[in-house]
């Protein structure tokens, strides 16, 4: 098969993954992380080595912990219960499986329930689900520093490399 054929493909992925970086449902990084690795390929490895792909790695995985340690960190900054972070956790996990709306809407839920089993209260439970929101937005600011990381690191070591 034509080179230019992967090299579309590969551009592709990249593109595909920096849109999915900020609407849930799609793997941003995993599709970036894809992208450069087929690209590294394309070339025969010659440009792109192995510990450049380990580092990408690295960052890929940190991208998809971002999700999680984001909701994690906005529900205990506002001082949520431990069974409203295991919910808000839970959430985000399922959240992933259910695109958009799962993203919004999952951990949210999750963080409220948790609260409200654990203390009974409803204005704590909605202030810790607000919280988890506002954790969650910060864990995408964090997954796109992480993507455009990645792309600095693979633009270097191409084209410096």
């Amino acid at each position: 098969m034509d080179s230019a054929i992967w090299w579309v493909l590969a551009i592709a992925l990249i593109l595909i993954g920096i849109v999915g970086t900020v609407v849930p449902g799609i793997p941003g990084a995993a599709a970036v992380f894809g992208g450069m690795l087929l690209a590294a390929w394309i070339d025969g490895f010659q440009r792109i080595g192995w510990p450049t792909l380990v580092l990408l790695g690295v960052l890929t995985a940190l991208a998809f912990a971002a999700d999680i340690i984001g909701s994690l960190v906005g529900a205990r900054r506002v001082g949520a219960s431990r069974l409203a972070l295991l919910g808000a956790a839970v959430g985000a996990v399922v959240g992933i499986f259910m695109g958009f709306a799962g993203m919004l809407v999952a951990p949210f839920v999750g963080a409220l329930a948790g609260e409200l089993v654990a203390r009974r209260r409803i204005g704590d439970a909605t202030r810790v689900g607000v919280g988890t929101w506002i954790g969650l937005a910060i864990g995408t600011l964090a997954k796109i520093a992480l993507v455009f990381a990645m792309l600095a690191v693979f633009v270097v070591s191409y084209f410096v490399g």
